[in-house]
């Protein structure tokens, strides 16, 4: 599928060293690459639908410090959609506060039609884009409804309703910016670790470094991060995503589909 990574601290740190590793690992994840900083409350984000470890372009921003306080990077396996930048990671939308909403997410949808809606109305074509519309929407609704902003404690609880939704027979490991706050759920096990030390909080689908601290994110749980913190955590739900062999040949069916396009151009 997909490796996903976060950086959240509350001060800019360097992280080329994590960075570098994390992207090594795109010989098993060829379809594209993307990375994220927040600077003063914009996103700078930079992705293309080629092999990370053959993008002159990325190797040319890891030449320079990559500093900040919130970093996410995605290296994309497709199931989903076409390999084109559109549907490479992260992706951003809007709300209708203006609030930017950034999204990544290491998974596939199997069987969510709520998501059906938003096929012609987003601009690739993976299920991962619409996640990120859907939850734009339900946002909206809220705040519509309540007649001013959200407070960050209404949005994770809004997020989490949504996501343990979303998370029934999908994976879902995701890892979400409202700008405020960073939001993280795995439903899988063993596919996302975390790292808390004195620089800040490191999550990633494998351990980066030879720190022997890299612990399994919690499953099945919504947690929301500030400044390096666990400022929210979810109560636990029970859908956690158990790969099976019919899941293993719809991705091979859509990874042998992709490789006939190649091989015809």
């Amino acid at each position: 599928m997909c490796e996903i990574f976060c950086f959240n601290s509350n001060t800019p740190k360097q992280i080329n060293n994590c960075l570098e590793c994390f992207y090594n690992h795109s010989e098993e994840h060829p379809h594209g690459w993307g990375l994220a900083k927040v600077q003063s409350d914009e996103f700078v984000i930079d992705k293309e639908p080629v092999k990370a470890t053959c993008s002159q372009h990325l190797k040319n921003i890891l030449s320079h410090p990559v500093i900040g306080k919130n970093v996410f990077a995605h290296i994309r396996l497709a199931t989903v959609g076409e390999i084109i930048s559109p549907n490479c990671h992260p992706f951003t939308e809007f709300d209708d506060n203006n609030r930017s909403w950034l999204l990544i997410h290491n998974g596939t949808v199997f069987d969510y039609p709520k998501l059906d809606e938003y096929n012609d109305k987003e601009i690739g074509d993976t299920d991962s884009e619409r996640i990120l519309l859907y939850i734009i929407d339900k946002v909206n609704e809220y705040e519509k409804n309540k007649g001013c902003l959200s407070t960050i404690k209404e949005r994770f609880n809004l997020l989490n309703d949504i996501i343990v939704d979303l998370s029934k027979k999908n994976k879902v490991n995701l890892m979400i910016f409202d700008g405020d706050m960073t939001y993280i759920h795995s439903n899988m096990r063993d596919s996302l670790y975390y790292l808390k030390n004195d620089e800040g909080f490191l999550v990633a689908s494998t351990p980066l470094t030879d720190d022997e601290g890299w612990k399994p994110v919690e499953l099945n749980k919504l947690f929301g991060l500030i400044d390096g913190n666990i400022i929210f955590e979810s109560e636990e739900h029970q859908n956690e995503f158990i790969l099976t062999e019919e899941h293993e040949k719809a991705i091979e069916e859509f990874l042998e589909s992709i490789n006939q396009v190649d091989n015809d151009d």
